[in-house]
C-alpha cells in the first residue's frame, strides 16, 4: 500500500531509433527503501524525437505516481534537456510538449 507520508522514487527513460524514429519509454517507481512498487514501458505509435520519448516516459511515470496516490516523489531522468526545460533554463519549443 502506497503511504503518503513517505518519499517515493520515479526514474525514467526514453529514446528513438534514428532520432527522429521508432521511440518508446520505460518508468520504474521505488520506495524509500529502494523496493520497486511499479515498473512500466510504453511504446510511440509515431515517429518521435528522443526529446518527446522522453517527455512520455517522464508524463507516464507521473500520471501512475499520481493515480497511486503518491504525493511525495523525487524524479529522476538522464535527459540533460528536459530537465533544463523543465526547470525554465529552456524553452520548449515543440507544440506538443507544451499541453
Amino acid at each position: 500500500a502506497i503511504d503518503p507520508s513517505r518519499t517515493y522514487l520515479l526514474r525514467f527513460d526514453g529514446g528513438s531509433r534514428g532520432n527522429p524514429g521508432i521511440a518508446g519509454a520505460g518508468m520504474v517507481i521505488y520506495d524509500d527503501s529502494g523496493q520497486e512498487i511499479w515498473c512500466g514501458w510504453r511504446f510511440h505509435h509515431e515517429t518521435a524525437t528522443n526529446n518527446l520519448a522522453e517527455y512520455l516516459g517522464l508524463l507516464v511515470g507521473l500520471k501512475c505516481a499520481r493515480s497511486f496516490g503518491i504525493s511525495r516523489l523525487i524524479v529522476e531522468g538522464d535527459s540533460q534537456l528536459i530537465v533544463r526545460q523543465l526547470t525554465g533554463r529552456y524553452q520548449c519549443r515543440e507544440p506538443s510538449l507544451k499541453k
